[in-house]
């Protein structure tokens, strides 16, 4: 867009047309392949039996030896059997380990190819095709039983206890085109009711915790893509946002809209050359990330250079763009429990606000101690009480901090989590998530 063009979504601009259609319901069957024992059992007979012997042959004046020629072929028959033992070693090692797997097969153990050494979070299996990315998760009830998990290529997951298990849920040729490969990017309930939006530019609407959606048609007008939506109230009240920086209030279940902002981000700064803002001049482009103060309402927008960020309050007409004067570009931003903000800067750096709100400069922050060896950082989130938190980032990079991100300590069990780690998702103090790229899942044991 040039400068000092605007695009404005007013109230009679409304990009949406609300339409109900039901969706139906789709369970996969987890299944197990057995392995066959094989002869593993004759085979370790017979390597203990060539051990023992060995052992005798090893003991020299311990054992009482004869004389002639029947000691002789004794001898010359021991010394074969420890060659063949040389010979045979790898095959007969492997026989041990066949007998092992097979034996925990049998007695209801399976060796799990994906298990990981973290005493803190267990990988869990998804029924996903390889290259899904997952995008974000909620729950409907207070116990953090029955939930709903987001990702690329159309993909929606429910689970019925607590994210142990998780089932492809179907919304149904005549709600979802399948010649459209949707990226569902947000998820939130409050209650039984939920919302889901997308890209391309989707909305859904469940009042039943999920058992039928409807689907509320947007405009093609619409600026920008669907990247959240937040059920802010009870009986049909939400707010919806784009990478834009679009704003729309809804207080009866999507039938009317409100624009909360008066114009688009790129139309904000250009039309605010004079600001100062680094990098803002003659801006086109979209939020790379979008985080909602849940207390207060506020929003945070982060450019997608990295190299400035913008906010939202209740009751302004435009986003309020923020100067920077360090030159390391932020990789994501978002606000902490306490209502302070925190950031992490490409190369694996990590920065809390001061002060328990949006601070005014850029040096008002203080940066943790971190090791990330190096590996960028994606996201960081807390429990819902906010005492633990925890930054993810690429090659399975997990770290932990129990003094509200001072101090960081990695969790080295996580390391061989071959992918990247872009969220951290708590529902209670004891149901948290690890969002990833190639369908990863990880569910947290508590302990941390």
């Amino acid at each position: 867009m040039r400068a000092h063009q605007h695009q404005h979504p007013t109230r009679h601009d409304a990009p949406f047309a609300a339409f109900r259609r039901r969706r139906t319901f789709l369970k996969t069957t987890p299944f197990r392949k057995e392995e066959d024992k094989g002869n593993a059992h004759h085979i370790h007979a017979r390597i203990m039996m060539m051990t023992q012997r060995a052992s005798l042959r090893g003991r020299g004046d311990d054992v009482e030896k004869g004389g002639g020629e029947e000691e002789e072929e004794e001898e010359e028959a021991t010394t074969k059997t420890i060659q063949m033992t040389k010979r045979q070693l790898a095959m007969a090692s492997l026989a041990v380990t066949m007998q092992t797997t097979t034996g925990m097969l049998l007695e209801g153990k399976e060796a799990k190819a994906d298990e990981i050494l973290s005493n803190f979070w267990e990988q869990i299996d998804l029924p996903l095709d390889p290259g899904v990315i997952l995008l974000d998760v909620a729950f409907t009830d207070e116990d953090a039983k029955h939930g709903f998990l987001l990702g690329t290529r159309q993909t929606i997951l429910e689970t019925f206890d607590g994210g142990k298990t998780w089932d492809a849920k179907d919304l149904g040729a005549d709600l979802i085109d399948d010649e459209v490969n949707y990226r569902f990017n947000s998820v939130s309930f409050r209650g039984d009711e939920g919302w889901i939006v997308g890209k391309p530019a989707i909305l859904l609407h469940t009042t039943d915790a999920g058992k039928t959606w409807e689907r509320v048609g947007l405009s093609p007008r619409l600026p920008g893509i669907p990247v959240l939506i937040t059920a802010t109230g009870d009986d049909g009240v939400a707010e919806m946002v784009t990478d834009q920086g679009a704003i729309y209030l809804t207080t009866d279940a999507a039938r009317n809209w409100k624009a909360a902002v008066e114009e688009t981000v790129d139309a904000t700064l250009n039309r605010t050359v004079s600001s100062g803002v680094q990098g803002a001049s003659y801006y086109t482009g979209s939020f790379s990330t979008v985080s909602r103060n849940p207390d207060t309402g506020e929003y945070i927008g982060l450019s997608s250079r990295g190299n400035f960020y913008m906010s939202w309050a209740p009751g302004q007409a435009y986003w309020q763009p923020h100067n920077r004067s360090s030159a390391r570009r932020i990789q994501s931003m978002g606000w902490r429990k306490d209502g302070g903000v925190w950031q992490l800067t490409r190369g694996g750096g990590i920065y809390l606000s001061d002060t328990k709100a949006l601070p005014e400069q850029d040096d008002e922050f203080t940066e943790g101690k971190i090791g990330s060896r190096g590996y960028g950082l994606l996201d960081l989130g807390s429990n819902a009480s906010g005492t633990k938190y925890f930054t993810v980032g690429g090659s399975g990079s997990v770290f932990s901090s129990n003094d509200k991100g001072k101090t960081w300590k990695r969790d080295r069990g996580t390391d061989q989590v071959a992918g990247n780690l872009y969220k951290v998702v708590f529902a209670k103090d004891d149901v948290g998530f690890i969002l990833g790229n190639d369908g990863i899942l990880l569910r947290y044991r508590g302990g941390a």
